[in-house]
């Protein structure tokens, strides 16, 4: 009987153990049979494949404490926060930018996003053989597993550069298949795979508008539009970012920032990609997210972390309504009348990963906007002034400061509206994951870090160490990054 080996990245059981029962994930060893493979074969059971897929990135090691430490406490928009003597194992670590390729944080988020890989080649390894299930329900389930695939290599790419590239189940015993999970391909080959993935994706996916509301926060030819524009942006070709955005529609600004970050705000109108997390019973959040992240001490509600920087507060214009959405102030009264006392232990928390409902919950309602509308302009605003269309930059850039209750930027000279964009994708999207990314890939993490305390070495911070683990399974078909 034909087997179906449904195998897990095989570098060490210490880097894919702990994955959920919830959800059909099983052992490396273990394979379905086609007669098992039929218990799936209908609507609901292929659904179910990608599903899965979905439900990591709900998961502690893939978007909570160790996802924070690398895209945000590394960075200059925030300090590790929580108590002097509290490290949360590594955060000190990541904030002073002395981390190595032993640190928890740097394996966790490494080994979870291939741990997402793999329940995306096991959908799209599947869900073909599922003939009793609708054909155009199968063809929008492959476009969404390879939307996410895509989405994870991204991480990866942009995180430790080039990546193994494993684009189908391993099988346990191919030697073919155990070089393929141990051997890095350059970024270029990375992106190029993120591109197909992408291209893939767009002609296999609705609009936004086409899915049903209980499918809300489902991958769409949109968010394919959108992801690929920023694959485009983070690799300079400046055309393809505009025509890309040129591309995606049925989207807009919606008039208050603040609403944006709260349950009502859910999957507006702007949201083009979100991490969709539910606090009632059964909680189905992004586990510790807000948790973590909540005020800390006498009257809080969390451990603290992830707290807002003096250059973050400093970066923002008077009148920015913007920063007040953004930054929870100690002895302020919060928009649900929830007051922050003087007594909680860190002057400033992220007001984006509160939750007014579960406060103190482990999984809350909290969503993470990864892609929306006003990156999609100011990704076109950036690629438009590279192309010396400054005027039309300088327009789009304009719209997103009106919502923010800003005036017309002063910028006018090519140079200064790219400083000005850069300035405004800041304060837009402070504590949305891109801050430390958006500093290496625009050169500024030098002088940005030194002006926040911080030493960031040319040649080596750009990327983070691969796992130590990794290199030493790799035996010679991989190598560390420089500096590491």
């Amino acid at each position: 009987m034909k087997k179906i080996y449904i195998s897990i990245f095989a570098l060490s059981a210490y880097f894919f153990s702990g994955c959920s029962n919830d959800y059909l994930e099983v052992d490396q060893t273990e394979s379905i049979s086609t007669k098992d493979i039929e218990l799936f074969n209908n609507d609901a059971g292929a659904a179910t494949f990608v599903t899965a897929i979905y439900s990591k990135f709900l998961d502690w090691n893939m978007t909570s404490f160790s996802w924070i430490g690398l895209s945000s406490i590394a960075s200059d928009d925030a300090d590790k926060g929580s108590s002097p003597g509290d490290t949360g194992s590594d955060k000190d670590l990541m904030d002073a930018l002395t981390y190595n390729a032993s640190t928890p944080s740097t394996s966790e988020v490494f080994a979870a996003n291939y741990e997402g890989i793999n329940r995306c080649n096991q959908a799209l390894s599947i869900i073909p053989q599922l003939d009793k299930a609708n054909p155009a329900l199968r063809t929008r389930l492959m476009g969404e597993a390879k939307f996410l695939r895509a989405f994870m290599y991204f991480t990866l790419v942009k995180t430790y550069g080039g990546v193994p590239i494993i684009d189908h189940l391993p099988n346990p015993s191919s030697d073919e298949d155990r070089i393929m999970q141990l051997t890095r391909k350059s970024r270029a080959e990375v992106y190029a795979y993120i591109e197909s993935d992408l291209n893939d994706a767009i002609v296999a996916l609705p609009n936004k508008s086409e899915y049903a509301a209980a499918e809300k926060g489902r991958a769409s030819k949109g968010a394919a539009y959108a992801l690929l524009a920023k694959i485009n942006l983070y690799q300079k070709n400046w055309q393809k970012v505009v025509d890309n955005c040129n591309l995606i529609t049925g989207y807009a600004i919606v008039p208050n920032y603040a609403s944006m970050f709260r349950l009502a705000g859910e999957n507006d109108a702007e949201s083009i990609f979100e991490i969709q997390g539910t606090g009632s019973v059964p909680a189905k959040g992004i586990s510790g997210y807000s948790n973590t992240q909540g005020a800390r001490g006498n009257g809080g509600w969390g451990w603290g972390f992830n707290t807002p920087s003096q250059s973050l507060v400093n970066a923002y214009e008077t009148g920015d309504s913007r920063k007040n959405a953004t930054i929870i102030f100690r002895g302020t009264t919060l928009y649900d009348g929830r007051v922050v006392p003087v007594t909680v232990e860190n002057e400033r928390y992220n007001y984006k990963a509160y939750s007014s409902a579960f406060t103190d919950g482990w999984e809350t309602d909290v969503n993470i906007k990864y892609l929306r509308y006003a990156e999609v302009i100011l990704m076109k605003a950036e690629a438009l002034n590279e192309l010396n269309q400054t005027l039309a930059a300088i327009s789009l850039l304009n719209q997103i400061r009106a919502r923010a209750g800003l005036s017309n930027t002063i910028a006018l000279s090519k140079s200064d509206v790219r400083t000005a964009i850069w300035k405004e994708r800041r304060v837009e999207m402070a504590f949305e994951h891109d801050r430390f990314f958006d500093l290496v890939r625009t050169g500024q993490a030098v002088t940005a870090f030194a002006i926040h305390g911080k030493t960031f070495v040319a040649g080596k911070h750009e990327l983070f160490p691969l796992p130590q683990a990794f290199i030493i399974q790799s035996g010679g078909l991989s190598t560390q990054n420089p500096g590491y």
